[in-house]
């Protein structure tokens, strides 16, 4: 109760910016400080088609230059997404809002999260459901919410694309990602998800706070894909590279 508790009292009273605990004063998103929300580092064009890797000086792939808008590593070894997009990088104050929307109780900042998602993503067409990636089910209880669940219900209500919360369960309860590598990652999750029939044909945006390796919205979209949907994408506010 103790961790609900907390979520609640952030989401009516957020006293102070929870990144650098400065007084909110002009130019606040609410309830990040301006100056926090101002540094947040945005990831612009040009990306990959499909993973959304940034060319340029953070492509770590090796951006293709044949004109096919893909990166290195998307070429090599094509994601079981369709596409995917993130809002920023993962560092400085992105970092820390994340960071304390996971670990803190700080379940207002899913408010300038998703709008930082919002700020520079338009559904493409064709785009049926908003679906969270489904948290294990201890982590919820100790958290007092699914992280991903609060920002797809913003970004679903933000685009006016429908958001289907129960498209896509999991199957049962892995390890943390966050300590172990990207095999361990693609071990710790396989067959850890699965999807309702209800996904026949539908072109779903999968939702998550941060894209690492790939590995847990790889296998949701695979289950999805199994389930029968037509097409997957992913969205996510940071991405680490």
């Amino acid at each position: 109760m103790h961790a609900w508790a907390v979520a609640a009292l952030d989401l009516l009273f957020p006293a102070a910016c929870p990144v650098c605990q400065a007084t909110l004063g002009p130019g606040r998103r609410d309830p990040l400080c301006g100056p926090c929300w101002e540094s947040m580092e945005r990831i612009t064009p040009p990306w990959c088609d499909r993973c959304g890797a940034p060319f340029g000086r953070f492509d770590r792939a090796g951006a293709a230059r044949d004109g096919s808008g893909l990166c290195g590593a998307c070429m090599a070894h094509p994601p079981a997404f369709d596409w995917a997009r993130s809002a920023a990088v993962y560092a400085g104050a992105v970092r820390e809002a994340i960071q304390a929307f996971k670990f803190s109780g700080k379940a207002s900042l899913a408010r300038p999260l998703a709008a930082l998602v919002l700020d520079g993503w338009r559904p493409p067409a064709g785009v049926t459901a908003v679906v969270p990636v489904p948290l294990a089910r201890g982590r919820e209880r100790e958290r007092g919410y699914n992280q991903a669940a609060l920002l797809a219900e913003r970004i679903a209500a933000g685009s006016g694309v429908p958001l289907r919360p129960r498209w896509l369960a999991r199957l049962r309860d892995t390890p943390a990602q966050s300590e172990l590598t990207a095999a361990e990652r693609r071990a710790n999750v396989r067959h850890a998800f699965g999807a309702s029939p209800e996904v026949t044909g539908a072109h779903v945006v999968l939702v998550d706070d941060v894209l690492t390796t790939g590995a847990t919205v790889a296998e949701c979209s695979r289950a999805l894909r199994a389930a029968g949907a037509a097409a997957v994408g992913v969205l996510t506010v940071a991405r680490v590279l």
